[in-house]
């Protein structure tokens, strides 16, 4: 096994993860009983020997923001000998050039952060030139809940029509649910998080309106600071870096 340069214990921050999300779903209503949240371990900025470790640990699923980043890992030599299951999430801001540059990534399991009509149209038009035939890629629409300038993401208003565009005219994705960043930093001791509560909220409607199961919706919400509050309020897709991976050192 390759040993990484750091200190970071990758099966003790697994471990605690882990622990804490089977402690979050104990204090879930019983409605949630049967949807099992996902844990996707945030590795960008971090080197493939680590997201090796966390694989041989059992972890399979792993998110990455930047196109560059997660084209280079995906296709290193070393993750495809030694992860052969790994299934990549990308969680960043996709730029239409860059389309073609997510969708050769070998193992993509899903896009979480499709933020307009016209990146789902041009993500269902090419996805066949990559995609098994008759595939299908998952995607999620990314909802700015708390409408913040900088953050990416549809409005709450657009949810449901965009939504409705994907299920009928973009016959070469799979709707899987909906994905908040959500403010950062929120103070739980003035209540639930508004931006959890108004991705439920879209969720519900969307559901309502277009005939769909909420049980078969996903609510990607939650990071290393509140995934465990996220998972409390129904997510099903929790996106965890430094509990496992350590504090992010950029280059400058």
């Amino acid at each position: 096994m390759i040993r990484s340069m750091s200190d970071v214990n990758i099966k003790q921050g697994l471990k605690t993860v882990l622990q804490q999300i089977e402690a979050s779903c104990s204090k879930r209503s019983a409605e949630f009983s049967d949807l099992k949240p996902r844990l996707v371990a945030v590795s960008k900025v971090k080197p493939v020997e680590l997201i090796i470790e966390a694989y041989e640990e059992g972890q399979r699923h792993f998110g990455e923001n930047y196109v560059q980043e997660l084209q280079e890992k995906s296709m290193h030599r070393l993750i495809l000998e030694k992860c052969p299951d790994i299934k990549w999430h990308f969680i960043g801001h996709l730029q239409a050039n860059k389309i073609n540059k997510v969708l050769s990534v070998p193992n993509l399991y899903i896009i979480e952060t499709v933020h307009s009509r016209k990146l789902a149209s041009q993500l269902n038009k090419n996805w066949p030139n990559f995609g098994p035939s008759d595939s299908k890629l998952k995607i999620m629409v990314q909802v700015n809940t708390s409408g913040e300038k900088e953050k990416s993401g549809i409005s709450v208003s657009e949810v449901t029509e965009i939504t409705d565009y994907v299920l009928k005219e973009c016959h070469n994705l799979r709707f899987e649910g909906l994905m908040t960043i959500g403010e950062y930093g929120y103070d739980y001791s003035k209540g639930p998080n508004p931006d959890f509560l108004c991705l439920i909220k879209c969720r519900d409607e969307v559901c309502k309106k277009l005939s769909l199961d909420w049980k078969k919706v996903e609510l990607s919400m939650g990071m290393s600071n509140d995934f465990d509050r996220a998972i409390e309020m129904g997510s099903t897709n929790v996106r965890v870096g430094q509990m496992i991976f350590g504090e992010r050192q950029y280059k400058n």
